[in-house]
């Protein structure tokens, strides 16, 4: 089963046969040996195989009844009804109450087993805003490795806020002071993504690993595309105090309009943060294929945009970690992160200057963002 099959495999499980991630997660080597791999090669299974793989007739006749329901669902095309991937979330299982492990695998991000060869062909569309999302998530990896991927997912979003209002400011859009510069957040650590400083809540009471299935490990391919644990977990020891413990991006600007501004004791409230959830959906929503996006988007049921949209997240996400992955043992953290900021800079989406390029789309080639293994 290649790397990108995992992903639609788990959330097919959890989401549509609402089967709990743990449980999704552990069967999931099994469901790979019966090649049982897709809705579609489980729409037709024996209910036996699924039964001797599950241990419970009624979860694989449930199991059974999902792969049928979304097959048939597949097979309909002209149904303008069809729920997208980011719709299908809001009834995933995962809540509050959920453990670390589940929530920050249903976190993942989809990734590409795409050679070289057919990402230089790709060209995306999107704007800025989700390009430096992009970036900063791949970055932070190897910037801040103990991140799991919730904290590096709010962390990028706090930069791209961040900048979103820089900009503004530079445009006329908005003025005045920003929240963190009339001091909201002031005594919260700061740590630096892409070369802006970012204040930060430590968590130090969540541990990701928590409720992990123990027959879940590191996967021992060495194929660069292989998603290990690490990749959604972050690689620190939750004991070792000397480790930075998971972070959440502090959204300084919702504090300020939250609570106002008079007053200095307004100031050291409780802190709203960037969900990692919402900056997930932002970035599955916001990249397209240039060779599809010129179709109108009613030519083709939800579902199918949701899931080329997520391809190309996929591509984009793994050129941009083979970039940095290329300089991560040449370059310290520190110059790894400021230069990652300039890559973003040579690659970013060529749009109008001022007011009329503001959130316009543009084309990126991967061919470029390839090329940055290769700068002097």
């Amino acid at each position: 089963m290649s790397t990108a099959q995992v992903p639609a495999l788990l959330r097919f499980l959890t989401q549509d046969a609402k089967v709990p991630l743990a449980v999704a997660i552990g069967k999931t080597p099994e469901l790979q040996k019966a090649n049982l791999t897709s809705a579609d090669q489980i729409a037709k299974a024996d209910i036996q195989v699924l039964q001797d793989i599950f241990k419970d007739h009624k979860v694989a006749k449930q199991i059974l009844n999902a792969g049928k329901r979304v097959s048939k669902k597949r097979g309909a095309p002209t149904d303008s009804t069809a729920t997208s991937p980011q719709k299908k979330k809001k009834n995933a299982s995962i809540t509050k109450e959920s453990a670390p492990f589940e929530i920050e695998s249903s976190l993942s991000l989809p990734t590409s087993s795409s050679p070289d060869s057919e990402l230089q062909e790709m060209v995306i569309v999107t704007n800025r805003a989700p390009l430096v999302l992009a970036f900063a998530i791949c970055v932070l990896k190897y910037t801040m490795p103990e991140q799991p991927i919730s904290s590096r997912l709010s962390l990028a979003q706090a930069l791209v806020s961040a900048n979103s209002r820089s900009k503004a400011v530079s445009l006329g859009i908005e003025n005045g002071q920003s929240a963190e510069q009339e001091g909201w957040g002031e005594g919260q650590p700061v740590v630096r993504v892409l070369g802006r400083e970012i204040r930060v809540l430590k968590r130090w009471d969540y541990n990701p690993r928590e409720g992990q299935p123990a027959n879940w490990s590191p996967s021992e391919n060495s194929d660069s595309n292989t998603v290990s644990v690490d990749d959604f977990l972050g690689r620190a020891d939750i004991d070792d105090p000397d480790k930075m413990p998971p972070l959440w991006g502090i959204d300084l600007e919702a504090a300020r309009s939250s609570q106002g501004t008079t007053g200095p004791e307004k100031k050291t409230g409780v802190l709203p943060i960037f969900t990692a959830e919402s900056a997930r959906s932002y970035l599955l929503r916001s990249v397209s294929n240039a060779q599809v996006t010129t179709a109108p988007s009613k030519s083709k049921p939800n579902t199918a945009n949701g899931l080329e949209k997520e391809k190309s997240v996929a591509c984009l996400l793994s050129v941009i970690d083979s970039v940095s992955r290329s300089w991560a043992t040449n370059l310290k953290k520190g110059e790894l992160d400021r230069r990652a900021w300039a890559w973003y800079l040579k690659v970013r989406p060529d749009v109008q200057s001022g007011v009329q390029g503001w959130g316009q789309k543009g084309q990126v080639k991967l061919s470029d963002i390839l090329a940055l293994r290769n700068e002097p």
